[in-house]
């Protein structure tokens, strides 16, 4: 019986991990922990599913309601981020890390301490402190598989292959909702209008990440750090169709492509059986129906994030860190109406450019306390930027 834990079980990313082990024949797997957000009433209700040893919710104002709804149910309960973090240090095989945003980073980090195998879904863990992460798994004899659709198709692609052979790597991108507006238009585009994603069905703050690109921008820095490339290698192509989900490209000239219905249950699966392939529960594309599949190069004034995701790729150190996390408090300042979708990009630069004399020297050596202290100074200054963008509109 192999043990398995689930970080962020109540979001997009862990509801569809649940959706597979639900289908697993009995006895396949235990589950270990299962931790998620605010919605208490759900996370409550996958532990008693999976019959988990630990449920903890990340807010302790939460942890009343979480002890009612696992009340007879023999499920150990806990709150706030230091249980999240003790539930990461009970040993499991398989590890699945989709908390959304920086409150992924700990988790992550503890979990590779029990030489698990960490199935990362949570992007900006490699984006704030990827040499350190893959350090810490180097370390334990951890292994990090890709749950990212794209870089779950690069290491797809790379199977059996020399790195040394790859010439290019192209990640394709939606576009997201707001993909066909007339540019003049995006200024004035609101929450409901960057939610409509034409082939994903995500969270709210991953859909908008699509919209506005950061989520590709993020994902841009995420395949530097994972198969240790260089930027110049990495191409970012619009495929509205969204059934390649990205392309290897070799010396030699061939493209390796990796291609299936639009669903998450592919990257999770495939983390989650490796190196075996499993009959997963998703859509089998007819090409003949599909007909066409089309590309365009991305519009660097429609989407700023990618320009910015060069810039901090060339910065390195706690630029990936500043980057988060001015983002993530920009996205939290659309959402609440403060600022417009096109002020985002605004906000992160300037966050960039306030924090830059504290990032330190490019090349020098980081620890997971100094990436958290710039996650917290950037956050501080984006929260101060956002305000004085707010009030020019």
């Amino acid at each position: 019986m192999r043990s398995v834990s689930i970080f962020g079980v109540t979001g997009s990313i862990g509801e569809q991990t649940v959706d597979l082990l639900m289908r697993a024949a009995p006895g396949t797997y235990r589950v270990v922990a299962v931790t998620g957000g605010r919605n208490i009433a759900r996370l409550a209700e996958v532990a008693r599913e999976l019959r988990a040893e630990v449920a903890v919710c990340a807010e302790e104002s939460g942890l009343a309601e979480l002890r009612e709804r696992l009340a007879g149910s023999g499920v150990a309960f806990g709150a706030g981020p230091g249980a999240i973090a003790d539930a990461a240090d009970r040993p499991a095989d398989w590890v699945m890390s989709a908390i959304v945003g920086a409150a992924g980073l700990l988790p992550g980090f503890r979990a590779l301490r029990h030489g698990a195998t960490l199935a990362l879904a949570n992007k900006e863990t490699l984006v704030t402190a990827g040499p350190l992460l893959m350090a810490e798994a180097a370390r334990h004899g951890a292994r990090i598989l890709p749950v990212d659709s794209e870089h779950s198709a690069i290491f797809q692609a790379l199977a059996g292959e020399d790195i040394a052979a790859v010439e290019r790597i192209i990640l394709t991108a939606s576009g997201g909702a707001l993909r066909d507006w007339p540019l003049e238009a995006l200024a004035k585009a609101t929450v409901k209008e960057a939610l409509a994603h034409p082939n994903w069905a995500m969270g709210q703050r991953i859909t908008i990440d699509s919209a506005s690109m950061f989520n590709k921008a993020l994902e841009v820095i995420e395949t530097r750090e994972f198969f240790g490339v260089d930027p110049a290698q990495i191409e970012v192509i619009i495929h509205p169709e969204s059934l390649i989900h990205s392309m290897v490209g070799y010396r030699d000239g061939a493209i390796m492509a990796h291609l299936g219905a639009p669903d998450m249950r592919h990257s999770i699966g495939y983390a989650l059986h490796w190196p075996d392939r499993a009959h997963l529960p998703v859509a089998r594309l007819d090409l003949a129906q599909i007909a066409t599949l089309s590309f365009r190069a991305p519009e660097m004034a429609r989407y700023p994030a990618l320009r910015l995701a060069r810039e901090v790729m060339a910065r390195r150190g706690l630029a990936g860190a500043a980057f988060n996390a001015a983002k993530e408090i920009a996205l939290d300042h659309f959402l609440a109406g403060g600022i417009g979708f096109m002020d985002m990009a605004g906000v992160v630069e300037d966050t960039l450019a306030a924090v830059e004399p504290e990032m330190g020297r490019t090349n020098a050596a980081m620890t997971l306390e100094d990436v958290l202290q710039m996650n917290h100074l950037a956050r501080s200054r984006a929260g101060e930027i956002a305000l004085r963008w707010a009030g020019t509109r």
